[in-house]
């Protein structure tokens, strides 16, 4: 046995050897040699299963895993090897007993540490992944790639702070590490710091101008800046698909699939937003009302969180794909492997980047819908649903590289996520004087918003205003010195954090009237405070993104709600404000008002958006297009 194992060990050594220098074949051959020599070395499979991980053959090195193993139970890289590898497969509940193991042998373990986060992670117990990667970085200060991870499990704890100071700190550890640029910038987004999170993601496309999927989150980002115009950002986006649709080559012509204009239709939906999200909360009513007669549907999911949002859209799929480990051309393969007819991008330049996909064109039509209410830049991407107050006719063509498709009735379909009674009286009868209320995430909350804000606030001396969503610390101080500068006290303004969705909903109870921010539009919040008798006001601009609150109200037969002007939208703040009997009865009548509207239709929008996909195929099979 001891010779045995002394032949296997040099063979391993040859094999270590081969596989330092990218000999991959060479190695796994070496490595199979030692298995043969020594049949019963657990070192001998732990080896072999490596190098076949590394040459990409992932069933095969389960297999030498499972046999490392299987002679030594408690081996703690074996362990750790078999439970990354099925953790990466999402077979978590195998993975973690394998971990644990991995760590009960070997304590000072923090690659097990690193998977282990990832396990927590996907079950979306966030808390737990930050404290798995707490201890891998005290074993490991300075490793940048876990900080890089580090900074993500914070930034979805909203401990925004804290995820900044970690990717700084990896940034200076590793000054190339790219994808810490682009969430950095991300961050500083989140707590509307646009001018800086430009500049970090300027910076990371000056390291690396190939990382596409860097400048697709400045073009969000720009999308939240009030100092760029329409037509500029137009010509960004444009010059971003431009550059895709270069680099990657279309790959599926001619297509296969049948062009009869009247068959069943197969269509793909690709999101990584399937979760908590609004992504989840709008595309869940149509899967579940889909004519399955019309439509078979199939959803590529590209995110890393399970909850219960992901498995109501599992369960309403016809066909489900877990897509977060493809890559960009294996995913196009699936998709046209599927015969996917029209493929929907849920994302677009928000989330999780995967335009890559679709520069690929794995089908023959290709829209774009809901994730990201602007053009992607895409010739490629041929259509984007939206509606007629959204885009209308003449105003925002031009700013699209896709057809506008208008649905009839509307672009949202609407259903509330928890089941909250509205108060019967808006909070001014008690108060004796309004309050405004701001719902939008804190990227929305721009330097234009906060001075209209100041401007009504100035206007009506005795109102007071509410911000939902907005802890203690920078955000919150920053916020308050932009009011205190122009003359309003610190105490005329409230701050609430994040709730969970009961409490989110009840916060409405204290607001009169909510005021939507500019030029990044409300859309689930202002479909929340609407359903919650709550009045919003909305000022549109030009860009498709600026008037999705105006599309609400306008549906619901509230244009009157509607600001023409920035200074119309602050006179408009201070008449409604003292137009109580009209804030009163929209508060009893506002939720039957919608309940009764196509806004929340479900039927009648997957009717108008099944419509929408049989003219765009009908197109395409009269066109002679490959």
């Amino acid at each position: 046995m001891a010779r045995a194992n002394d032949i296997a060990d040099a063979l391993i050594a040859e094999g270590n050897k081969a596989e330092s220098s990218g000999k991959l074949r060479e190695a796994c051959e070496q490595y199979r040699k030692a298995v043969a020599a020594a049949p019963d070395y657990a070192k001998a499979h732990l080896n072999l299963g490596i190098g076949l991980e590394a040459a990409g053959d992932i069933d095969a090195a389960i297999r030498s895993y499972e046999a490392a193993l299987a002679i030594d139970p408690g081996d703690a890289y074996a362990n750790y090897n078999l439970g990354k590898v099925l953790c990466g497969r999402r077979d978590l509940e195998r993975a973690e007993p394998l971990i644990r193991a991995a760590l009960g042998r070997k304590p000072e373990f923090p690659e097990a540490q690193v998977v282990l986060s990832n396990l927590y992670e996907s079950r979306g117990d966030l808390s737990a992944a930050a404290s798995a990667l707490e201890s891998a970085l005290k074993q490991r200060p300075d490793w940048a790639g876990v900080l890089f991870n580090y900074a993500a499990v914070l930034w979805k704890l909203r401990r925004l702070s804290e995820a900044e100071a970690a990717l700084r700190r990896a940034i200076a550890i590793d000054p190339g590490l790219v994808p810490a640029y682009g969430m950095l910038g991300n961050i500083l987004r989140g707590q509307a710091r646009i001018p800086e999170a430009l500049e970090v993601l300027g910076a990371a496309r000056k390291l690396d101008p190939g990382r596409l999927d860097i400048e697709s989150t400045e073009l969000f980002v720009l999308t939240c800046w009030d100092e760029i115009s329409s037509e500029a950002l137009f010509v960004r986006h444009k010059d971003f698909g431009a550059r895709l649709e270069q680099a990657i080559a279309l790959r599926f012509e001619p297509f296969g699939n049948s062009r009869d204009p009247g068959r069943r239709l197969r269509v793909g939906y690709v999101s990584g937003d399937f979760n908590f999200h609004p992504v989840a909360f709008f595309t869940i009513p149509l899967f579940e009302r889909h004519d399955r007669s019309a439509c078979e549907i199939f959803c590529y999911w590209t995110g890393n969180t399970v909850d219960d949002f992901t498995r109501q859209v599992q369960a309403h799929a016809d066909v489900w794909r877990d897509a977060a480990s493809m890559s960009d051309a294996g995913l196009a393969e699936t998709i046209n492997r599927d015969g996917i007819d029209i493929l929907v991008d849920l994302s677009g330049h928000s989330g999780f980047f995967r335009l890559a996909v679709f520069a690929q064109q794995p089908a023959p039509v290709q829209v774009t819908w809901l994730g990201y209410l602007s053009t992607t830049g895409m010739t490629r991407i041929q259509y984007r649903l939206c509606d007629r107050h959204t885009d209308p006719p003449g105003m925002t063509d031009r700013f699209h590289t896709e057809t506008l498709v208008r649905l009839p009735n509307s672009q949202w379909c609407y259903r509330p996520v928890v089941s909250i009674d509205c108060s019967e009286a808006p909070p001014l009868e008690r108060n004796g004087f309004i309050t405004f209320g701001s719902f939008s995430n804190v990227l929305k909350l721009s330097p234009t918003s906060r001075r209209l804000w100041t401007q009504i606030l100035t206007r009506l001396p005795d109102s007071r205003i509410v911000f939902a969503g907005m802890a203690q610390g920078p955000i919150r101080d920053g916020l308050i010195r932009d009011f205190e500068k122009e003359g309003i006290a610190a105490g005329r303004i409230a701050t609430f954090p994040r709730v969970g969705s009961a409490d989110y909903f009840r916060s409405f109870n204290d607001v009169d009237v909510a005021l939507d921010t500019t030029p990044y539009s409300g859309g689930t919040t202002t479909c929340d405070a609407l359903w919650m008798g709550v009045p919003v006001i909305t000022v549109p601009g030009t860009r498709s993104i600026s008037r999705s609150t105006a599309s609400i109200l306008a549906t619901l037969g509230l244009s009157d709600w509607i600001a023409e002007s920035p200074e119309d939208y602050v006179r408009l703040a201070v008449r409604c404000a003292e137009d109580r009997e009209t804030i009163a009865e929209l508060r009893r009548t506002l939720r039957g008002r919608m309940r009764a509207s196509q806004l929340m239709n479900e039927l009648q929008f997957a009717r108008d958006v099944e419509d929408a996909y049989r003219r765009m195929w009908r197109t395409w099979c009269g066109s002679g297009a490959k």
